[in-house]
């Protein structure tokens, strides 16, 4: 009688990994059986969770990431490579919110929120491109926003980089054969971005909306779901909304 060989899991690479949705992805797709690189700067919270994972069965290890540094993205695709073997899917999930109106003026804030969630995702894409197009695969999973899709008072120019990720995704999906490439966009999510809020109004009235907010494991369920479908099947863009939200 033949046995069949058990299937090895993807390599995954996540950034930010250290709460929200990064950890929860992280959770669920070591669950699933594929092994997990843990990025993120609180490089504590991310040993203890490659450490969780480990004790609970999975595959995980951790590497400090900055994902503003090029040089520090990179190191971190070539430490997945060099662990792993292979860089099968990256999950560029690091992201900051702090909302306010534009009349605040708060430069500092909207500079950051440009240098991670768009430039950190330029940065993830170029680390990982020339290996997966080595290889011949891969999967790029872009975490945006509905606020990608729709812009809201105090969200301007976050929502200006959440458009902005999922338009060079489908760019980046139209260049490629070999590679798929997939946008997931949460609705309201429990999450610390609200904590990172620096106008007091403002996140005060974003922690009240998260009565309604959904688990970052629903998140991490529609990664999952994704990556699980067959090389040539591409599941280009998912949003997953509270059911409450309007």
């Amino acid at each position: 009688m033949t046995v069949s060989p058990v299937p090895v899991g993807k390599v995954v690479l996540i950034t930010g990994a250290s709460s929200g949705i990064g950890e929860a992805t992280a959770r669920r797709l070591a669950a699933s059986g594929h092994r997990v690189l843990l990025g993120a700067r609180r490089t504590d919270r991310i040993a203890a969770l490659a450490e969780d994972i480990r004790g609970g069965g999975g595959t995980a290890d951790h590497r400090a990431l900055d994902v503003t540094s090029l040089d520090s993205v990179r190191a971190f695709a070539r430490a997945a490579h060099d662990t792993f073997g292979a860089v099968d899917v990256l999950v560029n999930n690091a992201g900051v919110m702090p909302l306010s109106p534009l009349d605040r003026l708060k430069v500092d804030e909207w500079n950051r929120m440009i240098d991670v969630n768009l430039r950190g995702v330029l940065h993830g894409i170029a680390a990982v491109l020339p290996l997966m197009r080595a290889q011949g695969s891969g999967h790029i999973v872009n975490i945006a926003s509905v606020s990608g899709h729709r812009v809201d008072p105090t969200a301007s120019v976050y929502s200006a980089t959440k458009f902005a990720v999922r338009a060079l995704s489908e760019g980046l999906r139209q260049e490629s054969r070999d590679l798929r490439v997939t946008v997931v966009s949460p609705g309201l999510t429990r999450s610390e971005l609200a904590e990172g809020i620096s106008d007091t109004a403002v996140r005060a009235a974003t922690r009240d909306l998260m009565d309604i907010a959904m688990p970052a494991a629903a998140i991490g369920a529609a990664i999952d779901y994704a990556i699980a479908q067959p090389a040539e099947v591409d599941v280009s863009e998912i949003v997953v909304r509270p059911t409450a939200q309007g």
